[in-house]
């Protein structure tokens, strides 16, 4: 059985620190045989989220319909002045398309919520938001969250991570996403 873990997270700059955790979460899906999705960098760039507004880009509606069809999604922010970025939001937002689904919004999904900061504060205050915003899209956030400072903790090119524990966790985090889809999805088979 496989299932299908989406990837949100990131800056507006391509392979920035946010998004290498993004990285190492995923590939931590991927150690359970998930198969993933990457929404990042550009990806984000979205025209802000306007319910009234049924046109979509093709990119925005890609991602609602991967976000509809998967079984799990990882959420990565860097946090602005202590909180959310508004283009991680705006990507967010997006999943108002999916509250007439017979599966509203996140619902029966788990959600891992990593954050990465310049500082404590600012990451640490940006992981509550995000996991706040994962409970009102009903989505299950993952035990186990993980914020990052980004003046202690590094990625290099090539997604390593300076710091064990934190490479460790981000892991941690993609599996718990996996582990629940895939408890989900033998439930559904049973019933």
């Amino acid at each position: 059985m496989t299932v299908t873990v989406v990837g949100i997270g990131g800056s507006i700059r391509s392979d920035s620190q946010s998004e290498r955790a993004l990285r190492v979460a995923l590939e931590g899906a991927r150690e359970l045989g998930a198969q993933t999705i990457q929404y990042s960098g550009p990806d984000l760039v979205l025209p802000f989220y306007d319910p009234s507004v049924p046109d979509r880009t093709d990119i925005a509606m890609k991602m609602v319909e991967d976000l509809r069809r998967c079984d799990g999604v990882i959420v990565v922010s860097p946090g602005y002045h202590g909180t959310v970025s508004g283009l991680v939001k705006n990507a967010l937002d997006y999943i108002e398309d999916l509250r007439d689904d017979d599966r509203p919004y996140l619902d029966g999904r788990a959600v891992g919520t990593i954050t990465a900061a310049y500082g404590w504060q600012a990451a640490v205050n940006t992981l509550a938001a995000v996991r706040s915003i994962v409970h009102a899209l009903r989505g299950w956030p993952t035990p186990l969250g993980a914020a990052i400072n980004s003046a202690q903790v590094k990625f290099d090119g090539d997604g390593a991570c300076s710091d064990a524990d934190v490479d460790r966790n981000l892991r941690v985090i993609g599996r718990q996403v996996a582990e629940f889809a895939l408890r989900q999805a033998s439930q559904l088979d049973v019933n």
